[in-house]
Parts: structure tokens; C-alpha cells; sequence
């Protein structure tokens, strides 16, 4: 079974908490603060490998985390780091944030790697909060918490050279006499289900040519499988185009031409900018050659006109393949912003007046100091209000109107706003 797109879930590993905890020995009374950081979550990395052809593994497992940090330990110990998973796609893929459909990675060549999701950071350690005036810090710092996200997979068959057409017109066939690829060739619609790629060979010279699916009326706007054929033309360098010159499905060969073409603008606008060799297919059924000069007054293209089935016309048609590929540019990755993951600002932190009268304090600011709190503790409370007033929080609840009295919440903590 040919996959080409699939939804995912990826996560990263979260940091591990810092530890809390006072050297202690025989004979040593004041040991001081010992407690190790936390170790980081593991990233979440996806690699190209030319190996793979489909996303089918994808079908059966759909989600990927990545390992949490560990604990920190006492006498300092740094807890150990969360392992990354690494998830192998095929060349080809275009990762997506499946929310938004922006662009993540395109694993263009094999090998290539792209780190989507970042580890969450290890907590610290009470013994990174003690100071001169605070020497037996009782609190340490949680790790910080990642957050599951959803990309879409989707590939994008790389090749030189792309064989369009309606169904039946014989693209198939014209791959298995050109290449050594063996397609799946029978005389009704759909026989191909998916891109089939072949390497051709002209004198020292090769490339690789993708037989992509029938393509149908109102395909560019996703009629039948519209855009999962489509999809495989956006990278090719050179479209061979072929018609069923014979009319043997009923249909006006000058109108095929017109209509796959009109599909492939509506697409992408960039697919009718890409260089065109029109193959008149079938013309062994022909009994004379009134039609192909009908097709050339119709469209005025000067077509290339073979028979895949008799082997007529093939050189041809793979020496003008190679000569036109000579003079393009070789096939390059999508151009795009790369989409990216941002962890909040930790610095950034906004106040809104609740109904009942309540100041809430959000973002990330509030975020990461709320990993240094732990209730019980009132050296870590009052770690975490003396940070709050030299942040410029403080000031900023006076700001919004803030009095003696008024309820403060920030996450899950609520307190009494005392100037």
C-alpha cells in the first residue's frame, strides 16, 4: 500500500526536576546545599532516508515522544538527559504544523535532518539558589513542561521528468519501455495508484522519470484524487505530456491537452511555467496521419509521436527528455520561511481584570518562575515575590490598578496584593 500523506502527534521529552537536598556527613554539620539540576528532554528529529517510498509506516503508528530528563540527585548529581527520537521519512516528505499548514522541514535529500521539537530544559537545583543572603535554599526548580503538537506528513516524489496524461493514455507503458521499472499495466482507468519512478539512461547521461497517476477534470480543485497525484508533479524539472492520439476513450485529443493543462494551472500557477514535451501516444491505431496534423493546428505545439506499445518513436522521445533536461537547473528544495516551534517569551507577561475583580498575571514570565514555587515553602514564596517586584510585576499590578487587598492569581496560585 502507497501512502503520501499522514497526520501525526510529536512530543518532546520534558526537562527533569531539579533536586532538592543538603550535603550530610559524619562530623560536617553545615554541608550546605547539594542538589543536582535536572537533565533535558529529548528532542524530537526527523531524517531523511532514501530508503523508505511511503509513509505507510505512519498508518499503524501515529504518535512519537521523545524521553523525559531525569531527576537531578544529591552531591550535585546532573540528572541524565532524555533521549531523542529520531523519525525516518522518506526523501521527498514536506512536514507541516497540521494547524496552521505551514512549513516546517522539507527532507529534500537522504540524510538530512531536521529538529522540530526542542526537549524541554532541566530544573535546577537548590544549590543554583543559594546566595549570600539566602544560604540554605529549601526549594529547586521543576523541569520545564513541552507541549504535544500535530504535523502533517507529505510526500512529494523527486524526479527530473513527469509523465502526465489522462487515464489510459499509455504513461505506464512508456515508463516500462524508457527505464527498467516494471509499473502494474492494464487497458482501464486507475490502473496506477500511486507515482511509479524509473531511472532512464541516454549515453552518459540519467535521470529519474515518475509516471503520475491519470489525472481527471477538475482534478487541480481536488476532483478524484486530484491533489494526491498532483502533488508529485510540484518538484519535477521537465513534464512529458502524453495524449492518446488515437482517441480510443472517446475523447478530442487537442481538448485532453487543454483540459490536464488547465488542471495543472489551477494547481499551481508554477506547473505552467515548467517545460512541456507533448507525446502523441497510440499512433500505431492511427490509419493515417490526419489526426496528429489536426492536434498540431489545434494546440500549435510540435508534438513528439510514438507508439510505447510497438517501441516507435522511443529514442526519440528519451533523446529530446535528455536534451531539454541539460538545459534546466537540477531539481531543488521547496523555497519557504520555515515555520518554527517558539517556547514562550520568558520575559513577557500580561494582566487582566477578572470579573469578580480578580488581577490575573499570564505568560511566560510567570510561566517560568512558577517552576522555581513550591507552596509549602516560604523561602521559595518569598523567592518568588521578590522576583515578581524586580521584574517590574509589581509595579505593573499598581499600573492596572492593583490595591491593598485585591485578589492576584498567577496559574495555579492565588494570593493578597500588599504594596
Amino acid at each position: 500500500m502507497f501512502i503520501d500523506v499522514q497526520r501525526i502527534f510529536i512530543k518532546a521529552g520534558d526537562g527533569g526536576d531539579g533536586c532538592t537536598s543538603f550535603y550530610t556527613e559524619k562530623y560536617v554539620s553545615k554541608g550546605g546545599p547539594d542538589g543536582g539540576d535536572g537533565g533535558n528532554g529529548g528532542d524530537i528529529i526527523f531524517e531523511a532516508d532514501a530508503g523508505k517510498s511511503s509513509l505507510i509506516d505512519f498508518r499503524y503508528s501515529q504518535h512519537f515522544r521523545a524521553e523525559n530528563g531525569a531527576r537531578g540527585e544529591g552531591t550535585f548529581k546532573h540528572g541524565k538527559n532524555g533521549k531523542d527520537t529520531v523519525i525516518k521519512v522518506p526523501c521527498g516528505t514536506v512536514i507541516k504544523d497540521a494547524d496552521t499548514g505551514a512549513v516546517i522541514a522539507d527532507m529534500f535529500s537522504d540524510g538530512m535532518r531536521a529538529v522540530v521539537l526542542r526537549g524541554g530544559r532541566g530544573g535546577k537545583g537548590n544549590a543554583r539558589f543559594k546566595s549570600a543572603r539566602r544560604q540554605t535554599p529549601r526549594f529547586s526548580q521543576t523541569g520545564e513542561k513541552t507541549s504535544e503538537r500535530s504535523v502533517v506528513l507529505e510526500l512529494k516524489t523527486i524526479a527530473d521528468v513527469g509523465l502526465v496524461g489522462f487515464p489510459n493514455v499509455g504513461k505506464s507503458t512508456i515508463l516500462s519501455v524508457i527505464s527498467a521499472a516494471r509499473p502494474k499495466i492494464a487497458g482501464y482507468h486507475f490502473t496506477t495508484l500511486h507515482p511509479n519512478l524509473g531511472v532512464v539512461k541516454y549515453h552518459d547521461m540519467s535521470f529519474t522519470v515518475a509516471d503520475i497517476p491519470g489525472l481527471i477534470e477538475g482534478a487541480g480543485e481536488g476532483a478524484g484524487l486530484g491533489h494526491a497525484f498532483l502533488r508529485h508533479v510540484d518538484r519535477v524539472r521537465l513534464i512529458v505530456h502524453v495524449i492518446d492520439i488515437s482517441g480510443s476513450e472517446g475523447r478530442d485529443p487537442a481538448e485532453d491537452y487543454r483540459i490536464i493543462n488547465r488542471e495543472l494551472k489551477t494547481y499551481n500557477k508554477a506547473l505552467a511555467k515548467v517545460r512541456q514535451i507533448v507525446v502523441l501516444n497510440k499512433a500505431d491505431l492511427l490509419p493515417d496521419d490526419s489526426a496528429i496534423v489536426k492536434f498540431r493546428e489545434a494546440v500549435g505545439k510540435k508534438p513528439v509521436v510514438i507508439s510505447a506499445a510497438s517501441h516507435v518513436g522511443v529514442d526519440e522521445l528519451i533523446a529530446a527528455m535528455a536534451k531539454a533536461l541539460s538545459k534546466l537547473p537540477p531539481v531543488e528544495p521547496m523555497r519557504f520561511e520555515p515555520f518554527v516551534y517558539e517556547k514562550p517569551d520568558a520575559g513577557g507577561f500580561e494582566i487582566i481584570k477578572d470579573t469578580d475583580g480578580a488581577f490575573e498575571v499570564t505568560g511566560g514570565l510567570i510561566d517560568e518562575l512558577a517552576r522555581n514555587v513550591v507552596l509549602d515553602s516560604t523561602d521559595s514564596f518569598n523567592f518568588f515575590q521578590r522576583k515578581l517586584k524586580e521584574l517590574g510585576v509589581i509595579k505593573a499590578l499598581r499600573t492596572a490598578g492593583a490595591a491593598d487587598g485585591d485578589t492576584v492569581r498567577m496559574l495555579d496560585i492565588e494570593f493578597e496584593f500588599v504594596e
